[in-house]
């Protein structure tokens, strides 16, 4: 069973995917904290992202995965607690639009789904990487709301930005997921749509899960 997350930024994706995998009692597979620890390997090494030749060799000497908790690893060292700075943030968008690296996480994204019962979430999994999955759901929030939630993750991160500056910020980064040429951001046609702008992260997980059982229901019945 494979059940697709998308959404753009702070949409609620990460926490919202976590809690219904919880619920369900399978994996839950972050694929933006892949990108986040691809673009963490690019700033540290200094890559340049026009450079399709040293891409692919960094591409190829470089290995992502999970460990425990959900820990990312970046060639096996846990980066979780360095992917979510503004510094990350501010270049994933323009580091997950290039097509050879979006093409090895999305390998490596269906060869870890193919062997679970998994929840994924991101920002093409119900259009690129499982088109054909059965349970799709497709996160919007209101601009200022998910600015308020990026407000709070930072500053539990030690860092100081105003409301105002995260509204641009998150709109700067709509406007590069969406008009990318390759897996842009947009909700699958058969994607349930859910604005999480006034709901609790316990009440969004509880419309998706009531909504899988609703269709399961369905299919037996």
């Amino acid at each position: 069973m494979i059940i697709a997350i998308d959404g753009p930024a702070a949409s609620g994706k990460s926490t919202t995917a976590q809690g219904v995998a919880q619920r369900l009692g399978i994996m839950y597979l972050n694929t933006g904290a892949m990108y986040r620890a691809m673009t963490l390997g690019i700033v540290e090494s200094g890559l340049d992202l026009e450079d399709i030749d040293a891409v692919q060799g960094f591409i190829a000497d470089t290995v992502i995965g999970f460990g425990e908790n959900n820990q990312i690893l970046l060639n096996g060292k846990n980066v979780s607690a360095k992917v979510h700075s503004s510094a990350i943030s501010d270049k994933v968008s323009a580091v997950s639009a290039v097509p050879d690296i979006r093409k090895a996480m999305v390998q490596v994204q269906r060869e870890i789904a193919s062997k679970n019962d998994c929840v994924l979430e991101g920002r093409d999994i119900g259009t690129v990487v499982f088109p054909e999955a059965k349970f799709k759901f497709f996160l919007v929030a209101d601009v200022a709301v998910r600015a308020a939630r990026r407000m709070k993750d930072l500053e539990a991160l030690g860092e100081s930005w105003s409301l105002d500056e995260l509204i641009k910020d998150i709109l700067r980064r709509d406007e590069l997921d969406s008009t990318r040429s390759h897996s842009p951001l947009v909700r699958a046609d058969d994607a349930i749509p859910i604005d999480t702008s006034h709901l609790t992260i316990d009440e969004t997980i509880e419309k998706i899960v009531n909504k899988i059982t609703k269709i399961k229901n369905e299919e037996t019945s």
